[in-house]
C-alpha cells in the first residue's frame, strides 16, 4: 500500500517514462533523506542543508555507483533507460546529471513496485563511517 493505494503491477510500472519515474523518485530520496536526518539536526536550516547536498547529482550518481552490482535484471534495465534519457539542455556534469536522474528513476519504480526492495537500496545509501562523520561536519 502507498498512502492507501495499493501498489502498482511492474508490467505498469515498466510502462511508466523513465523521467516520470525520476520525478517520483526525487520526491522519495528527500523524504528518505529528511526523515534520515530529523534526529540529527538542530534546525531546519541545518537539514535542508545536510539533505541538499546529498540530494546532488554528483552525490546521486555516487550512490548509483555504489548499488550498480547489487541490481536486478529489471533494475538495471530501468536505470539503463533513465540515464539514456536526453536532456533537454547540455549542462555541466551531464554524465553526472543522467546517472542521478537514472538513480531517481530507480528509486521511482521500486517505490511503486517493491517496497521492501526500496528500503533495501536506501540503506545501502546510508553514509558510513568516515561518510557519516563529514556529513556531520557540514
Amino acid at each position: 500500500m502507498i498512502f492507501g493505494r495499493p501498489r502498482l503491477p511492474e508490467v505498469e510500472a515498466r510502462l511508466l517514462s523513465p523521467r516520470l519515474l525520476a520525478h517520483l523518485g526525487d520526491a522519495v530520496f528527500h523524504l528518505f533523506e529528511r526523515e534520515r536526518e530529523i534526529i540529527s539536526v538542530s534546525s531546519v536550516k541545518d537539514m535542508h542543508k545536510k539533505t541538499t547536498d546529498r540530494a546532488s547529482a554528483i552525490s546521486q550518481a555516487q550512490l548509483l555507483d555504489l548499488i550498480t552490482d547489487e541490481l536486478t535484471d529489471q533494475e538495471a534495465d530501468i536505470v539503463r533507460r533513465a540515464r539514456n534519457v536526453k536532456g533537454g539542455s547540455r549542462r555541466s556534469g551531464q554524465d553526472a546529471y543522467r546517472r542521478s536522474t537514472a538513480f531517481e528513476a530507480l528509486l521511482g519504480y521500486l517505490y511503486l513496485t517493491d517496497g521492501l526492495r526500496l528500503a533495501e537500496i536506501l540503506s545501502r545509501c546510508e553514509p558510513t563511517g568516515s561518510d557519516a562523520k563529514a556529513q556531520g561536519e557540514s
